[in-house]
């Protein structure tokens, strides 16, 4: 009998411990799956809010708890459309309104007009909105199509009535399924004349970005620049908690899953005492026996693995599902998912089994099959 069918037939001898171990790895899997899952789409979604332009880079207040909260003012901008290399730099206010049960997250973008083509704004059907229009607005057109309203049709949003006058593109997804207005309609709706969220810049070419960055947050302090994922830290500070959450429960999954490997293993370890002083009694060396030890736990965490990750798949689903997340979470599963759960499962084998496998194998033959 080779050393895997010897694996699997002490797998099978022990069925429930063998599953109730798998289990124990498959809900780390699932937590740890899951929480990446999260993590990486609510990333996601907040840099799109930045990429929404097709601008170099955005601007917004430093230091804030929600990017939403960032407040530029009129005279900021006006300083940075004052830059040499700056070529343009747009205002854009960003407001998020409960639409109806489907769409609690529903975004309003305020955009001059004036500023749509250069914002990236792409209207495909019907026209812009006026500049002193109260009562116009246009829609994304994922957005329209989602919503089922048309050009020269209607939307109610908090208790005020828009007519589309457009549908737009932007190319990106989180733009499309957004809504757009003038930006001085939406200041005076949130009650916040003269400010603004976020301010996208595009330089001129061939000039230096890092250095326009560095100018910028020299000459107006209370500003930082964002053109990366690693940035987006430096204006919304619930992005580091999440992640941070990540990283804690995902650490803590990993021990709480070594542990019950580990306790399997020892258990099954003195169990089986006689059993591995057998085995060196007829020539296995101690390398072969550490191989077996690991070998059962490495296969129990693999079977592990592939149902936690199953199961993270439902978590997922029924994550975006809930009330607080809808149109802010849209989960993405990459092959990263599958590498993570292996090189967790991985892991877990290395930190619960080794120390078993050790002892098994300096156990002396002769002490060993004397063992009770």
């Amino acid at each position: 009998m080779n050393l895997i069918d010897l694996i699997r037939q002490n797998l099978l001898a022990r069925k429930a411990r063998s599953i109730l171990t798998g289990l124990a790895v498959a809900i780390g899997v699932l937590t740890i799956v899951t929480l990446g899952v999260l993590t990486s789409s609510l990333r996601g979604t907040a840099l799109s809010v930045l990429r929404t332009g097709r601008a170099d880079f955005s601007v917004a207040q430093e230091g804030v708890s929600d990017l939403l909260y960032s407040a530029v003012d009129t005279s900021d901008l006006d300083h940075v459309r004052t830059l040499p290399d700056v070529e343009s730099a747009i205002g854009v206010l960003v407001a998020v309104s409960k639409l109806d049960a489907n769409h609690p997250l529903f975004l309003k973008i305020g955009v001059p007009p004036e500023s749509l083509a250069e914002f990236g704004v792409k209207v495909v059907d019907g026209r812009a909105y006026s500049s002193k229009a109260t009562n116009e607005i246009m829609l994304g057109y994922r957005a329209a199509a989602d919503l089922g309203v048309h050009v020269g049709g209607s939307i109610t949003i908090e208790d005020h009535t828009y007519k589309v006058t457009g549908i737009f593109s932007t190319g990106q997804v989180f733009g499309d399924t957004a809504s757009m207005l003038p930006l001085t309609t939406l200041q005076a709706e949130e009650r916040k004349p003269g400010s603004m969220t976020l301010l996208f810049v595009r330089i001129k070419p061939g000039a230096n970005i890092d250095k326009v960055r560095k100018q910028i947050e020299s000459d107006l302090p209370q500003l930082a620049t964002v053109r990366t994922q690693s940035d987006f830290g430096r204006v919304d500070r619930n992005l580091i908690l999440i992640t941070a959450a990540n990283l804690g429960g995902s650490v803590l999954a990993l021990i709480i899953g070594a542990v019950g490997v580990m306790n399997t293993t020892l258990l099954s370890f003195f169990e089986r005492t006689r059993e591995f002083g057998v085995l060196r009694a007829i020539g296995w060396s101690r390398m072969r026996i550490v191989a077996l030890v690991i070998g059962e736990a490495a296969m129990v965490c693999l079977l592990g693995a592939m149902a936690g990750v199953v199961l993270a798949f439902g978590a997922v689903r029924l994550l975006a599902r809930l009330p607080d997340l809808l149109g802010i979470f849209n989960p993405t599963f990459s092959a990263g998912v599958f590498w993570r759960a292996l090189g967790f499962a991985a892991l877990m084998t290395l930190l619960g089994a080794v120390y078993p496998a050790a002892r098994a194998a300096r156990r002396e033959p002769l002490e060993a099959m004397r063992h009770e």
